[in-house]
Protein backbone atom coordinates (compact mmCIF):
# COMPACT_ATOMS: atom_id res chain seq x y z
CA UNK A 1 0.00 0.00 0.00
CA UNK A 2 1.33 3.00 -1.19
CA UNK A 3 0.07 6.37 1.72
CA UNK A 4 -0.29 9.78 0.15
CA UNK A 5 -2.02 12.15 3.24
CA UNK A 6 -2.89 15.16 1.97
CA UNK A 7 -0.57 18.36 2.37
CA UNK A 8 -3.61 19.78 4.88
CA UNK A 9 -6.08 18.05 7.25
CA UNK A 10 -7.78 15.65 4.57
CA UNK A 11 -11.34 16.62 3.99
CA UNK A 12 -11.76 12.86 2.64
CA UNK A 13 -9.99 9.91 1.70
CA UNK A 14 -9.47 7.96 -1.73
CA UNK A 15 -8.68 4.42 -2.05
CA UNK A 16 -7.48 3.05 -5.56
CA UNK A 17 -6.70 -0.48 -6.87
CA UNK A 18 -4.63 -1.46 -9.97
CA UNK A 19 -5.63 -2.99 -13.31
CA UNK A 20 -4.87 -6.49 -13.59
CA UNK A 21 -2.40 -6.61 -15.65
CA UNK A 22 -0.57 -3.33 -14.45
CA UNK A 23 0.54 -1.56 -10.74
CA UNK A 24 -0.06 1.54 -8.90
CA UNK A 25 2.21 3.57 -11.15
CA UNK A 26 -0.47 3.46 -14.34
CA UNK A 27 -0.55 6.66 -15.87
CA UNK A 28 -4.03 7.39 -15.08
CA UNK A 29 -3.97 6.35 -11.33
CA UNK A 30 -1.18 8.41 -10.90
CA UNK A 31 -3.12 11.32 -12.51
CA UNK A 32 -6.23 10.44 -10.26
CA UNK A 33 -3.70 10.41 -7.24
CA UNK A 34 -2.40 13.61 -7.79
CA UNK A 35 -5.91 15.65 -9.00
CA UNK A 36 -6.80 14.17 -5.45
CA UNK A 37 -4.12 15.45 -3.14
CA UNK A 38 -4.62 18.91 -4.89
CA UNK A 39 -8.18 19.21 -3.43
CA UNK A 40 -6.90 17.96 0.07
CA UNK A 41 -8.29 14.65 -0.74
CA UNK A 42 -5.44 11.91 0.94
CA UNK A 43 -5.02 8.76 -1.07
CA UNK A 44 -4.19 5.22 -0.30
CA UNK A 45 -3.26 3.13 -3.65
CA UNK A 46 -3.23 -0.35 -2.94
CA UNK A 47 -1.37 -3.11 -4.91
CA UNK A 48 -3.47 -6.42 -4.67
CA UNK A 49 -1.73 -9.60 -2.83
CA UNK A 50 -0.40 -11.31 -6.08
CA UNK A 51 1.59 -7.96 -7.79
CA UNK A 52 2.87 -7.85 -4.29
CA UNK A 53 3.81 -11.67 -4.27
CA UNK A 54 5.57 -11.16 -8.39
CA UNK A 55 2.42 -12.99 -10.05
CA UNK A 56 1.03 -11.30 -12.71
CA UNK A 57 -2.33 -13.15 -12.53
CA UNK A 58 -5.11 -11.88 -10.94
CA UNK A 59 -6.36 -14.28 -7.79
CA UNK A 60 -10.17 -14.94 -7.98
CA UNK A 61 -12.65 -12.31 -7.35
CA UNK A 62 -13.40 -13.67 -4.05
CA UNK A 63 -9.67 -13.65 -2.85
CA UNK A 64 -9.35 -9.76 -4.48
CA UNK A 65 -12.13 -8.49 -2.72
CA UNK A 66 -11.34 -9.94 0.54
CA UNK A 67 -7.74 -8.61 0.24
CA UNK A 68 -9.45 -5.16 -0.64
CA UNK A 69 -11.88 -5.46 2.07
CA UNK A 70 -8.88 -6.13 4.86
CA UNK A 71 -6.98 -3.09 3.35
CA UNK A 72 -9.99 -0.98 3.82
CA UNK A 73 -10.17 -2.31 7.35
CA UNK A 74 -6.92 -1.40 8.16
CA UNK A 75 -7.08 2.16 6.66
CA UNK A 76 -10.27 3.02 8.29
CA UNK A 77 -8.78 1.63 11.73
CA UNK A 78 -5.83 4.56 11.09
CA UNK A 79 -4.90 7.04 8.55
CA UNK A 80 -8.15 7.30 6.84
CA UNK A 81 -10.45 6.99 10.38
CA UNK A 82 -13.36 9.36 10.33
CA UNK A 83 -12.78 10.69 6.19
CA UNK A 84 -15.84 9.85 4.12
CA UNK A 85 -13.99 7.23 1.62
CA UNK A 86 -14.01 7.10 -1.91
CA UNK A 87 -13.53 3.82 -3.46
CA UNK A 88 -12.06 2.92 -7.26
CA UNK A 89 -9.70 1.54 -9.51
CA UNK A 90 -8.60 1.02 -13.00
CA UNK A 91 -10.14 -1.82 -14.91
CA UNK A 92 -9.78 -4.90 -12.18
CA UNK A 93 -9.42 -2.72 -9.52
CA UNK A 94 -12.44 -1.29 -10.67
CA UNK A 95 -14.51 -4.08 -10.07
CA UNK A 96 -13.24 -5.01 -6.65
CA UNK A 97 -14.29 -1.48 -5.63
CA UNK A 98 -17.65 -1.91 -7.36
CA UNK A 99 -18.22 -5.31 -5.50
CA UNK A 100 -17.36 -4.37 -2.03
CA UNK A 101 -18.55 -0.53 -2.30
CA UNK A 102 -21.20 -1.42 -0.06
CA UNK A 103 -19.23 -2.95 2.54
CA UNK A 104 -16.68 -0.79 2.77
CA UNK A 105 -19.44 1.75 3.23
CA UNK A 106 -18.07 4.09 0.70
CA UNK A 107 -19.65 7.38 -0.42
CA UNK A 108 -18.51 6.67 -4.05
CA UNK A 109 -16.79 5.03 -6.49
CA UNK A 110 -14.40 5.96 -9.10
CA UNK A 111 -14.03 3.66 -12.26
CA UNK A 112 -11.30 4.31 -14.60
CA UNK A 113 -11.36 1.39 -17.80
CA UNK A 114 -14.42 -0.18 -16.35
CA UNK A 115 -14.08 -3.34 -18.56
CA UNK A 116 -17.38 -3.77 -19.55
CA UNK A 117 -16.95 -7.05 -21.34
CA UNK A 118 -13.99 -9.59 -22.67
CA UNK A 119 -12.86 -7.70 -26.23
CA UNK A 120 -14.71 -8.74 -28.47
CA UNK A 121 -17.54 -10.04 -26.82
CA UNK A 122 -20.17 -6.89 -26.16
CA UNK A 123 -22.54 -9.33 -27.92
CA UNK A 124 -22.67 -12.34 -25.34
CA UNK A 125 -25.03 -10.56 -22.66
CA UNK A 126 -23.56 -14.07 -20.26
CA UNK A 127 -20.02 -12.32 -20.50
CA UNK A 128 -21.31 -8.95 -19.26
CA UNK A 129 -20.05 -6.98 -16.44
CA UNK A 130 -22.57 -4.15 -16.27
CA UNK A 131 -24.48 -5.74 -13.24
CA UNK A 132 -21.46 -5.40 -10.77
CA UNK A 133 -21.50 -1.49 -12.18
CA UNK A 134 -25.42 -1.86 -11.68
CA UNK A 135 -25.48 -3.31 -8.03
CA UNK A 136 -23.03 0.02 -6.58
CA UNK A 137 -25.88 2.43 -4.86
CA UNK A 138 -23.63 5.46 -4.28
CA UNK A 139 -22.66 7.67 -6.69
CA UNK A 140 -19.96 6.39 -9.51
CA UNK A 141 -18.06 8.04 -12.18
CA UNK A 142 -16.55 5.93 -15.10
CA UNK A 143 -13.82 6.94 -17.22
CA UNK A 144 -13.60 5.74 -20.22
CA UNK A 145 -11.60 5.59 -23.40
CA UNK A 146 -13.95 6.43 -26.12
CA UNK A 147 -12.70 3.39 -28.39
CA UNK A 148 -11.81 1.07 -25.43
CA UNK A 149 -12.12 -2.52 -26.86
CA UNK A 150 -13.52 -3.53 -23.02
CA UNK A 151 -16.81 -1.29 -24.34
CA UNK A 152 -18.50 1.72 -22.99
CA UNK A 153 -20.81 1.38 -20.05
CA UNK A 154 -24.37 3.55 -20.24
CA UNK A 155 -24.94 5.67 -18.29
CA UNK A 156 -27.92 4.83 -15.39
CA UNK A 157 -29.20 6.20 -11.93
CA UNK A 158 -26.56 7.58 -9.60
CA UNK A 159 -23.99 6.60 -12.40
CA UNK A 160 -22.12 9.28 -14.73
CA UNK A 161 -19.96 8.62 -17.67
CA UNK A 162 -17.01 10.60 -19.36
CA UNK A 163 -15.26 9.62 -22.28
CA UNK A 164 -12.09 10.72 -22.76
CA UNK A 165 -9.77 10.15 -25.86
CA UNK A 166 -8.04 6.91 -26.31
CA UNK A 167 -8.90 3.27 -25.45
CA UNK A 168 -8.37 1.19 -22.45
CA UNK A 169 -4.96 2.63 -20.78
CA UNK A 170 -6.45 5.77 -21.06
CA UNK A 171 -3.25 7.81 -21.69
CA UNK A 172 -4.78 11.31 -22.30
CA UNK A 173 -4.01 11.73 -18.22
CA UNK A 174 -5.03 15.73 -18.54
CA UNK A 175 -8.72 14.66 -19.12
CA UNK A 176 -8.83 11.94 -16.54
CA UNK A 177 -7.59 13.77 -14.02
CA UNK A 178 -9.90 16.93 -15.09
CA UNK A 179 -12.81 14.91 -14.71
CA UNK A 180 -11.93 13.34 -11.33
CA UNK A 181 -11.05 16.57 -10.02
CA UNK A 182 -14.46 18.39 -10.83
CA UNK A 183 -16.58 14.81 -9.36
CA UNK A 184 -14.33 14.98 -6.68
CA UNK A 185 -15.21 18.55 -5.63
CA UNK A 186 -18.98 17.06 -5.27
CA UNK A 187 -18.74 13.84 -3.67
CA UNK A 188 -16.07 14.37 -1.39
Amino acid sequence: MHLHPAAARARAALVLGHGAGGGVSAPDLVAVRDSALGLGVSVALVEQPYRVAGRRSPAPAPQLDAAWLAVIAHLRAGVFEGLPLVVGGRSSGARVACRTAGEAAAVAVLCLAFPLHPPGRGDDPSKSRLPELSAVSVPVLVIQGERDPFGIPPEGPGREIVLVPGTHSLRSTGAVARAVGAWLENVA
